[in-house]
């Protein structure tokens, strides 16, 4: 019985699963928002909630315990300097996992990771260039444009019948 065994081990080994998980932690500091499997990022959870406790000490030996980890000393300095500020009033739950479905190659299930407290980044709609027409304009011009008709390709009958006349 696998009691009190609640780590996920994704099929790894050890070293290369804390290399991996580590990654995924620095990736969300940096993006802020990653696409994964749901199995990575239940197990990136746990970990990138840890981190951020740590920020929130603020304290040297919590900075180099962070650095331990992650062993990327761009994403701990924007970890105690921008994420673990933004998360000081928060008790846990810094994190949000949001399922998207499957994915298409592999029907593996995919989902985002993203901290709670992100800045909300609104996509603006894509305008059209001066330059292009939308297909509406374009419709009208290609009716009045014909294209000259494919020739046939030849079957054996139609052989057949040229020959005979």
């Amino acid at each position: 019985m696998r009691h009190q065994k609640k780590t996920l081990k994704l099929g790894l080994t050890a070293a290369h699963r804390k290399a991996m998980l580590a990654n995924q932690v620095c990736s969300l500091i940096e993006h802020q928002r990653i696409k994964t499997t749901l199995a990575k990022a239940k197990a990136v959870r746990p970990l990138a909630e840890k981190m951020v406790t740590l920020g929130k000490k603020g304290s040297l030996h919590a900075r180099r315990t962070a650095l331990a980890v992650l062993r990327q000393k761009d994403a701990v300095r924007k970890l105690f300097e921008d994420i673990a500020p933004r998360s000081a009033t928060r008790n846990g739950g810094y994190t949000r996992i949001v399922k998207l479905g499957a994915r298409k190659s592999d029907s593996a299930p995919v989902a985002f990771i993203e901290w709670v407290d992100a800045p909300q980044v609104i996509d603006e709609p894509v305008t059209e260039e001066k330059g292009k027409k939308s297909k509406a304009a374009k419709a009208p011009a290609a009716e009045t444009e014909k294209k000259p008709e494919r020739k046939k390709k030849k079957t054996a009958a139609d052989l057949e019948t040229e020959a005979l006349e």
